[in-house]
């Protein structure tokens, strides 16, 4: 049996939180650590869920729905939207219902993929969760989404590339079940970023080269200096704010982060793969998800183990990209010309033995 950890897959860093709870003032800190109080209460529902059988629905059934906790803590909460009942005057639920309608599509279209499980998942969004609740996380059978505090985020339905990341923390679960805690959880972040990314470009139909690869775009506040959570562009310049402090993502494994704190540095080290994916897809051009985005799902679905890290995951790419591009061919030395601008050489017997 698969061990499974009390850890939070939310968008929004436990550092930064902690980061915002000594430098925010009174009414801050108050409302960050009700964050984190409760974010540690779904880490550890999330535990019990994944044991669970997921709702399935029979093909062209109500495969999304959402639901409005009404600044409660109940879960779901409120019946507002579904298939057959589609109308709303409340921006969240829109966006979360727009959201997971994307991501469905997407991964029907371009993975030939039914749901986030393969198996007909029902996705079922909550939103208005809490009290200013300052998060946006997968509890293991459904995404759920703060309002934000108004001070320092804004509503984190905003941004697609947020509803992605968190849909596709399911995906990882379901076929990788990535253990969230070091380099296999900073890699559980990262295929979140990468399917998140993948999903804003899809929707906006935006080639690689026209991406801002920027992951929570405008779900800051007036007022705080920066531009997003990440960017895969270039990890560590996605902010710098007195009370979010200086985004500390590393893009090259010279400069890892070996802490305690965040189950491993999972939300910080995942600054090194999204670093490389984006090398890749820019590199390559055209749309992100025809070439590396197919090589990256291949590994997710099938190549990879609860303790993979880093480098596991890097022979495994340029193994893949080998068997299904030609090995030795020029997409396979992209692959392995983006892991090795991040400090992860891959070499030509590691490759075919991945």
């Amino acid at each position: 049996m698969r061990t499974i950890q009390h850890s939070t897959c939310s968008v929004i860093p436990r550092h930064m939180l902690q980061h915002i709870a000594v430098h925010g003032d009174d009414d801050a800190r108050e409302t960050v650590s009700s964050t984190l109080h409760h974010s540690a209460l779904i880490a550890r529902e999330r535990a019990v869920n994944f044991l669970k059988p997921a709702a399935r629905t029979k093909s062209g059934g109500n495969k999304r729905s959402v639901y409005d906790a009404q600044n409660l803590r109940h879960l779901p909460g409120a019946f507002v939207m579904n298939e057959t009942r589609g109308e709303s005057k409340d921006v969240e639920v829109n966006e979360a219902f727009a959201g997971s309608g994307a991501m469905a599509g997407f991964l029907k279209n371009v993975f030939f993929r039914d749901s986030i499980d393969g198996k007909g998942m029902a996705l079922i969004s909550t939103v208005h969760y809490g009290n200013r609740f300052d998060n946006a996380m997968w509890n293991g059978k459904q995404m759920i989404y703060g309002d934000g505090d108004g001070k320092v985020f804004t509503r984190f339905t905003g941004d697609i590339a947020v509803i992605g990341h968190e849909h596709a923390h399911g995906i990882t679960q379901h076929d990788a079940g990535l253990l969230y805690s070091g380099q296999s959880g900073a890699l559980n972040e990262h295929i979140s970023d990468a399917m998140g990314i993948m999903l804003k470009q899809y929707y906006l139909s935006l080639k690689a080269d026209q991406s801002d690869w920027l992951i929570g775009k405008g779900i800051f506040a007036p007022g705080i200096a920066g531009e997003a959570l990440r960017s895969m562009r270039a990890p560590g310049t996605a902010y710098d704010d007195p009370i979010l402090g200086q985004d500390p993502q590393p893009s090259h494994m010279k400069d890892y982060v070996r802490s305690a704190d965040d189950s491993g540095g999972v939300h910080i080290n995942s600054g090194i793969p999204n670093h490389a994916f984006f090398l890749l897809a820019t590199d390559i051009g055209g749309y992100t998800w025809s070439v590396a985005g197919r090589i990256w799902y291949e590994v997710v679905q099938h190549r990879l183990s609860p303790e993979s890290g880093f480098q596991d995951f890097a022979n495994a790419t340029v193994a893949v990209a080998g068997e299904i591009y030609g090995e030795g061919g020029q997409v396979q030395s992209a692959v392995r010309n983006a892991w090795s601008a991040v400090g992860l050489a891959v070499p030509p017997s590691m490759a075919k033995a991945a």
